[in-house]
């Protein structure tokens, strides 16, 4: 296998911007000269890797369950086993009596996640509508909102009366860990030393989020104690065996609810 910097031809990666993607990324531009790191949002992220313009990518998992010929490529992943944080469910109502429910246009795992625990606790299908890239919470006139990302961490109280973090819904329900994104490759990309690269740089970035909390604290309008401690305990960086139970049990729901392909 070649080493990592011997690696002939560019690889094209995508990933999120987000903040809990940074332990990932944490210095992976200077890990190899043949990997052209790119960021976008995550479902946009997901089109590019099905269209040919990406590689290899941070894609949301339900995205992977769509195409039998993409392949995981690495055991770092963006994952929790308890309350998540940037993923949220807002709600105007009681949450058994929600009927519309607006999705964040930058989500399509955590809304696939959303209506798989609302039909599981509740047997609710809502109505939807998208909530766009930009638009306030507030801007929505649905029952409820789901947000992710940063801007879930800043979510405002003032019309909603209920709030879930969906990662600590879902672990409570199902008993296992929950994926919201892995390191996917399209078909026909020479991988020699890839899965090597991407671990190394979760490796080095789980050694500095107290410089990584540093760095990226102010960005997200967070104290640096809050930024870290998401980084540390909120999230899991590893796909493990647990982690691949919670990715089926996700899959079985999504095409039980025919929000992915049998």
């Amino acid at each position: 296998m070649d080493e990592p910097g011997d690696k002939t031809g560019v690889i094209r990666v995508g990933a999120v911007s987000y903040l809990n993607t940074r332990p990932l990324v944490h210095g992976l531009g200077r890990l190899t000269p043949w990997l052209d790191l790119q960021f976008d949002l995550p479902s946009r992220l997901a089109d590019k890797l099905a269209g040919g313009t990406l590689d290899v990518a941070l894609i949301p998992s339900v995205e992977y369950f769509h195409n039998p010929a993409y392949s995981i490529v690495s055991d770092a992943c963006i994952g929790c086993r308890g309350p998540v944080w940037s993923v949220k469910l807002l709600s105007r109502v009681p949450m058994e009596r929600i009927r519309s429910l607006a999705l964040d246009e930058g989500s399509r795992t955590s809304a696939a996640l959303v209506r798989i625990l609302l039909k599981q606790k509740f047997g609710l299908e809502p109505r939807l509508e998208p909530l766009p890239i930009g638009a306030h919470a507030t801007d929505a006139a649905t029952d409820a909102v789901l947000l992710i990302g940063d801007r879930a961490i800043h979510s405002p109280r003032g019309p909603f009366i209920e709030q879930w973090d969906l990662g600590d819904q879902w672990c409570r329900w199902s008993e296992l860990p929950f994926v919201f994104a892995m390191w996917v490759a399209r078909p026909g990309v020479d991988l020699d030393g890839v899965a090597e690269v991407l671990q190394r740089a979760r490796d080095e970035g789980l050694r500095d989020l107290a410089g990584i909390a540093a760095a990226e604290a102010q960005r997200v309008r967070l104290s640096v104690d809050d930024c870290l401690s998401y980084l540390r305990d909120n999230l899991y960086f590893y796909l493990g065996p647990r982690e691949r139970q919670g990715l089926e049990l996700f899959r079985t729901c999504a095409v039980d609810l025919e929000l992915i392909p049998v």
